[in-house]
């Protein structure tokens, strides 16, 4: 087997298999060995760029009876997605090395986290639908168990919340992937043609029912949290901070847009009206949550509101993006690079918001302020994540928002440009505002000190990125651009 298909493998199977080898190893190892996994993952992923961008990606395939072979492939979006997941992922459980050290359950707490990073890298590598799925529903169950970690019956409650409203998404997916079996398979006795049903490299280029695709979308608005399934995720806020800037931020919510991406820019011809759909309810979900976040006061809700808005813009890119044209290149390369820049920001702001709430044991805004004074590191870290998401420059975010206005204003789409600008302002008004009542003004915990210097090392690590993703952001782009033409078929 060649060494790319090896490496592809390890990227998968490092993080599933280690997730069930932690509690055999103790608290001792526990932690380190946990952070190697999801390290191994980031390792394996980026190893596979050279030969992703250069159009030879790596392709592991195991003939299964039914349609049900075993499909993993190395493209340029599915690279991009897995490197970016698990940068994110590696800083996020070294941050939690501290959070969590005083805590319950921390064997469930890193089982669950390496096996949803392992779950993750399986689902963006899968060139199946019927793997995808089998995936798709492992984060659900991981992210099930770890909105829920702190056992209390309101914490359980909504963690159930969360799995029911997603899998209800990943119901009506499973639906929509059947239909797609029955259009495009056979009924032989012994399955032969059936496996070409769910192989999305036999599939690409064909056409996709309008029910068929509405089902689909069904589940990726589900696990995206946009409209009107928005619902659960300022809900799961309740989780440990590292939980929410995973799940709900850098990781979990992407999948949407990536299955999105892999589906509807890259397999199928999807109509005019579908998109058109599409870029019609990310506009509502983008002003209609930066509008609750203006109004928040809970600071990890606020945030999560913020996710809600900035999801929208990815797919707001990706739909602009499947036009036929130059928009088409520019958008898709924006929605790649809003990903990357998104994850590493928003992470950013909700490991700042867990250093805040552990210091101060308050997640309210209206009861913080002036923390800037003795948590100056978390103050400017939170300030950079900040500017990232509002698009500010240089900051790697400004890159992504700009190429997605970009594409649409190609296109002639000025109408829902205009939406997404105003919600836009909003989300600078609504993160200043954040920003000013938590960190500045008259202390009202003058005793709060800074994290563990691991924590804040975290932080200041996911906010040095988000600038250096601007200043250096040609490295950045050309590998998004690499990926996006091959999403395109250039």
């Amino acid at each position: 087997m060649a060494t790319d298909e090896i490496l592809l493998l390890l990227a998968v199977f490092t993080p599933i298999a280690g997730a069930f080898l932690l509690p055999l190893l103790g608290a001792k190892l526990r932690n380190g060995a946990a952070l190697c996994f999801v390290a191994a993952s980031l390792v394996c992923s980026l190893m596979l760029i050279p030969s992703a961008m250069a159009g030879m990606p790596a392709l592991v395939h195991v003939p299964l009876p039914y349609g049900f072979d075993f499909i993993l492939r190395a493209d340029g979006l599915a690279v991009f997605t897995a490197a970016m997941s698990s940068l994110i992922s590696s800083i996020i459980v070294l941050y939690s090395m501290s959070y969590i050290s005083h805590y319950e359950y921390q064997d469930e707490y890193y089982c669950m986290v390496v096996l949803f990073l392992g779950s993750m890298m399986g689902l963006v590598f899968s060139s199946s639908l019927i793997w995808l799925y089998v995936f798709w529903e492992l984060t659900a169950i991981t992210s099930w168990r770890l909105i829920g970690f702190f056992r209390e019956k309101q914490h359980v409650v909504r963690a159930d919340k969360a799995f029911l409203v997603t899998g209800f998404g990943a119901l009506a997916m499973l639906a929509g992937f059947v239909i797609l079996g029955v259009q495009y398979g056979s009924s032989g006795q012994h399955g032969a043609e059936q496996r070409f049903a769910f192989n999305l490299l036999t599939l690409r280029g064909k056409e996709i029912s309008g029910l068929a695709a509405g089902l689909i979308m069904l589940g990726i608005l589900s696990k995206s949290a946009t409209l009107p399934f928005q619902t659960w995720l300022p809900d799961a806020g309740v989780a440990p901070s590292p939980v929410t800037a995973l799940l709900h931020a850098a990781v979990l919510v992407k999948i949407g847009v990536y299955v999105y991406a892999r589906l509807f820019v890259v397999t199928f011809d999807i109509a005019a009206w579908g998109r058109t759909a599409l870029l019609a309810v990310a506009a509502a979900s983008a002003l209609i949550s930066a509008g609750a976040a203006l109004k928040e006061t809970d600071l990890k809700r606020l945030i999560a509101y913020s996710t809600i808005s900035q999801i929208a813009f990815i797919f707001f890119g990706f739909a602009v993006g499947g036009i036929a044209g130059k928009a088409a290149e520019i958008g898709v390369t924006g929605a790649l690079l809003y990903i990357l820049m998104h994850g590493l920001a928003k992470g950013g702001l909700f490991l700042c918001a867990g250093i805040v709430e552990q210091r101060t044991h308050t997640k309210d805004i209206r009861q913080l302020g002036g923390l800037a004074r003795t948590m100056p590191f978390t103050a400017v870290a939170f300030l950079l994540c900040a500017f990232s998401v509002m698009g500010i420059p240089p900051l790697g975010g400004f890159f992504a928002k700009y190429m997605v206005f970009s594409a649409a204003a190609e296109n002639g789409q000025l109408w829902i440009g205009l939406i997404f600008l105003a919600a836009a302002i909003l989300t600078i008004a609504y993160l200043f505002r954040a920003f000013t009542m938590v960190f500045l003004g008259e202390p009202n915990f003058s005793q709060a000190a800074e994290g563990s210097p691991v924590m804040v090392g975290s932080v200041v690590g996911l906010a040095a990125l988000s600038l250096a993703g601007g200043l250096f952001i040609n490295p950045c782009a050309r590998f998004a651009q690499a990926a996006a033409l091959q999403m395109l078929g250039r």
